[in-house]
């Protein structure tokens, strides 16, 4: 039933959908050329644009070395770009609803023995949720941002999210959890592009931010050392454990499960004969499990929070090809929806590294069918 139903929207689809009519749309701008050029688009297709920059943190506290996204001279950079186009720019404070949505759940989950993934937190949760609602009060009727993905309305009318024009920049499994209100407000002008088009766009409206460099790591940790991050936030997690093989013996020890990641080969402290990767990591018992490449594969994973966006949640068993990190080839298998927003998934091949607390997302063709969290 699924199969048919997806066959059908992908033969019979509305084309891209287009803002024909004049409209006011909040653009939230970081400083970089994406979301610049999705802003320089909109106003050049005669809407009325207001740019909005999040600031994150208290950059007067000693975090000034946070990253490469929303410091101070990105938002100088989104307020250089709309001074150029020529649409108003506001810097709103994030501060708190940041430290609460996005930096509360990475120390947890890392604390919790699991990994999280920021980013994709961070466009559900404060991005579209709490930008829809400034951009109510602005009067606008859409949300744009610079990702690059695509929302189509089907002729049922509901609101799909799909792949970008360009498979290297796809940004669509960071936007799985996106509802159906937010996608309907939600517009993302650059993913019919890409990447060299984008940079050219902007070179054509002379944008300085042309030539900018793309932000690699978490915004917030630039240095990439996310164990003492969370040391420094929650230094209780610094405890001592045992590090086992398969059979339970003790091979080492380490300070604190939120050094590790399921998957991780490097930073182990042990020697051993050939390559070993973690492979379980029990937080209550401070116990990290290490073993062979051909351990880390599994061919099942339960999800939780699962979010269905191209159908309702399906009452029979699913087919689908799913994606359980942003560069994963996506995977065929069977999904079964479960009651409180679960799903368990089983894969037609084994798969490495099934990671718990990043986000398993489904799809059919380029179209997003749901996904949720890795239990």
């Amino acid at each position: 039933m699924l199969k048919a139903h997806l066959r059908a929207l992908r033969v019979f689809l509305a084309r891209d959908y287009v803002m024909t009519a004049r409209m006011r749309i909040v653009v939230a701008m970081s400083g970089g050329v994406d979301s610049s050029v999705a802003a320089a688009l909109l106003a050049e297709q005669g809407h009325d644009v207001i740019g909005l920059s999040m600031q994150l943190y208290d950059q007067r506290d000693g975090e000034q070395a946070w990253g490469t996204c929303c410091t101070l001279d990105d938002l100088q950079d989104a307020r250089r770009v709309a001074s150029v186009i020529g649409f108003p720019h506001y810097i709103v404070n994030f501060e708190r609803q940041f430290r609460e949505t996005v930096i509360s759940n990475f120390v947890q989950e890392y604390a919790a023995g699991r990994t999280p993934l920021p980013c994709a937190h961070c466009n559900s949760d404060l991005k579209f949720s709490t930008l829809l609602e400034r951009a109510r009060g602005l009067g606008a009727e859409r949300v744009a941002t610079g990702h690059y993905a695509r929302v189509e309305r089907a002729p049922d009318g509901r609101w799909l999210l799909k792949r970008s024009a360009d498979p290297e920049k796809d940004q669509s499994y960071f936007l799985f959890s996106l509802t159906q209100d937010q996608l309907a407000r939600a517009a993302f002008p650059v993913g019919a592009l890409a990447k060299s088009d984008v940079r050219a766009q902007a070179r054509r409206l002379g944008l300085a931010v042309a030539d900018k460099p793309d932000s690699q790591e978490i915004c917030f940790i630039p240095d990439g050392d996310y164990a003492a991050f969370v040391e420094r936030k929650a230094p209780a997690v610094a405890r001592a454990g045992a590090i086992v093989d398969e059979g339970g013996r003790p091979v080492g020890t380490h300070g604190g499960v939120h050094r590790f990641t399921v998957g991780q080969r490097k930073g182990l402290g042990i020697a051993s004969t050939i390559p070993l990767y973690v492979l379980q990591i029990d937080a209550d018992a401070g116990r990290v499990t290490v073993g062979p490449r051909a351990a880390l594969e599994r061919t099942r994973l339960t999800a939780s929070g699962v979010n269905w966006i191209a159908i309702d949640s399906p009452t029979a068993p699913a087919r689908i090809a799913a994606q359980i990190r942003h560069r994963h080839t996506p995977a065929p298998g069977i999904v079964r929806a479960l009651p409180d927003a679960r799903a368990e998934l089983v894969f037609d091949h084994p798969q490495p590294a099934i990671t718990p607390g990043q986000a398993v997302v489904f799809y059919d063709s380029d179209t997003v069918v749901g996904g949720g969290w890795i239990e």
